[in-house]
């Protein structure tokens, strides 16, 4: 009998700061790996490693960068000229691509890789490899439409989003944000994109909540309110926020509370965080490799909305209060009104917000957590689904 095929996915994420694109990789190659299948992951995030990655999932990560502003970037460690980092950068994604071989090549919001750097491998694969389908995946929302718009358009996206890409996955549903009208994608990529869902985390069961509450001393009769900063860089505001609100009612505030500050919000920032929060008792920590386990063993959720917080929140059922970020884009506003909409959560606009507001969003949304429950429950998160009857169609066709 003929030794079945390996099937070889290859995943880039240019991850130059944060941990949103990591964490969707690793979601996704999660599902889409198995006995037949290798998934490798190209990543410049610097903490790759503290992740869990399932069996026949491995990565090669790249340098790393950081934003500085829209166009440019340093080195996130070794000191070296950008310019010199990008082509070290460019030059092991193209070598393994070349040894790799994938049957399936999936880039990461970035049409053409950080400062095009993915650009020269999507070329060579068409070229040496025209079997290898393309992808290009998309979360629901990127930016302001004029600003997509403006940057595609700059960059010559939508000629190589025709020549270079077979399919586009947009990681949302089109009823709730359409990036084909938004972006005004050409009519002609139409049939090249599919609406994938927004991609769900694993469930936890109670039995996990209450081994998590009980490790962080919160009982069932307690409210547990977790608040996230994602990866942190940008998260400082956001905790001074929460702690402000202590500060302003530091006796009429009934909740045990958890701060995850992100492993790349600054140590110094994150010791003035850690002392104030221990004024009320409120324990931080910079990072946890399971973020899902506290979102599901939590009563209220409250963080800046990144699309994986996002989903992480929609897969556990979990209440939510959003404070998104507007700058340096506008996706996280964006994406927090178009699901305040549907009634799956709620949003605070960030100069909105104040100690007497943030408390009052609290209190309402505890009062209302049963409605929230149920309308994320019949929401149905379909995006590993899509992608995996997407992959089964490539390996078939």
């Amino acid at each position: 009998m003929p030794e079945k095929k390996i099937y070889n996915i290859l995943m880039y994420s240019h991850d130059t700061y944060g941990l949103g694109h990591i964490r969707r990789s690793m979601a996704i190659a999660g599902h889409l790996s198995g006995e037949e299948v290798n998934i490798l992951i190209l990543t410049g995030s610097p903490i790759a490693g503290r992740f869990s990655f399932p069996e026949q999932v491995d990565f090669v990560r790249i340098p790393g960068m950081i934003k500085k502003t829209n166009d440019e970037y340093h080195s996130l460690s070794i000191r070296i000229d950008p310019s010199q980092a990008l082509n070290i950068r460019k030059n092991i994604i193209i070598a393994t691509a070349r040894a790799f071989r994938p049957d399936l090549f999936i880039v990461d919001k970035e049409p053409l890789g950080l400062k095009r750097e993915v650009l020269p491998t999507l070329k060579w694969l068409r070229k040496s490899l025209p079997d290898t389908k393309t992808v290009l995946g998309l979360r629901d929302v990127l930016d302001e439409a004029t600003v997509v718009q403006q940057d595609w358009a700059a960059k010559d996206v939508y000629r190589y989003l025709e020549q270079l890409y077979d399919e586009i996955w947009v990681y949302g549903n089109r009823e709730i944000y359409d990036p084909i009208m938004e972006y005004k994608i050409p009519s002609s990529l139409e049939a090249k994109i599919r609406f994938t869902g927004y991609i769900p985390r694993k469930q936890w069961s109670q039995k996990v909540d209450r081994k998590i509450r009980k490790r962080y001393r919160i009982l069932d009769e307690d409210t547990f309110i977790l608040v996230t900063a994602g990866g942190g860089g940008d998260g400082c505001e956001l905790l001074d926020h929460y702690l402000s609100m202590h500060d302003f009612f530091p006796t009429s505030l009934p909740f045990k509370s958890l701060m995850i500050t992100g492993p790349f919000m600054p140590k110094s920032s994150r010791e003035k965080i850690k002392k104030r929060a221990q004024q009320y008792g409120i324990k931080s920590l910079p990072f946890h490799p399971q973020m899902e386990q506290l979102i599901s063993a939590a009563d209220l959720v409250i963080s800046m909305g990144g699309y994986n917080t996002i989903c992480e929140i929609l897969s556990q059922h979990t209440p939510s209060l959003i404070i998104p970020r507007e700058t340096p884009r506008k996706e996280q506003l964006i994406r927090a009104e178009r699901l305040t909409n549907q009634g799956l959560m709620d949003y605070i606009p960030w100069k909105e917000v104040s100690a007497q507001i943030l408390r009052e969003k609290i209190f309402t949304i505890l009062k209302q957590s049963s409605g929230y429950q149920e309308r994320m429950a019949q929401f149905k998160l379909s995006g590993l689904d899509t992608m995996r009857n997407r992959v089964e169609h490539f390996r078939t066709s």
